[in-house]
């Protein structure tokens, strides 16, 4: 059975993740996908997001995290847009593993593997009201400047689709959220504290600076 034999060569432990290439909307890569399911689901992925089979994610990997793609089946003509949570596939000659939800959509669950072409895409409008990617409202800042040109600055060197320039908010209580008087620049939408913790890692690698901030 495909499932199982896939899923034999897929892993899910927590490896350092290589520094992130730039994450380029509309860039383009060919290749094979692969997909898996049962034993993972319901683990942690390498994200720090709970792997759930049944919802749109992938693993791919050096695209970074929360980075959206569409990925079109290139035998039919079937599409899926996925969001980046997780890394591999580790099988040489494979470019991404899809949850089996999002297999299921380019019908590819019973051959296991097709050809796909992947292209990154920007995150959609309704992201933060999808449930799948709900979470605690966590997010990630990479800088905060008086300068809010200095801000859009940073934002356009970041390898991260989502990443955004916030306005001073005014003061804030409880929840560390960075110096309210400064222009942040934050990655990420609603993630969980372990979420937000993994891809603060993957952030630091690509800019030397991050931390987690409420939203």
């Amino acid at each position: 059975m495909f499932t199982a034999a896939g899923c034999a060569r897929h892993s899910t432990a927590r490896v350092p993740a290589p520094p992130a290439k730039p994450a380029k909307i509309g860039s383009t890569e060919t290749g094979i996908a692969s997909w898996y399911g049962v034993p993972y689901d319901g683990r942690r992925s390498a994200s720090g997001e709970i792997f759930n089979m049944e919802k749109l994610t992938a693993a791919h990997r050096d695209l970074p995290f929360q980075t959206w793609v569409e990925v079109t089946n290139l035998s039919n003509g079937k599409q899926v847009d996925v969001r980046i949570t997780d890394r591999g596939p580790f099988v040489r000659g494979r470019i991404i593993d899809l949850s089996m939800a999002a297999a299921r959509q380019i019908d590819m669950v019973r051959a296991g593997t097709a050809r796909v072409r992947l292209k990154v895409i920007q995150p959609p409008v309704n992201a933060l009201e999808n449930p799948e990617i709900r979470a605690d409202g966590y997010a990630v800042q990479a800088g905060a400047f008086s300068d809010p040109s200095r801000a859009q600055a940073l934002r356009e060197t970041l390898p991260y689709s989502d990443a955004r320039v916030v306005e001073p908010h005014g003061e804030q209580h409880g929840e560390r959220s960075g110096d309210p008087s400064l222009w942040r620049v934050l990655i990420g939408h609603a993630l969980s504290v372990q979420a937000a913790t993994a891809l603060a890692a993957d952030v630091e690698r690509a800019t030397g600076q991050a931390f987690v901030v409420k939203e």
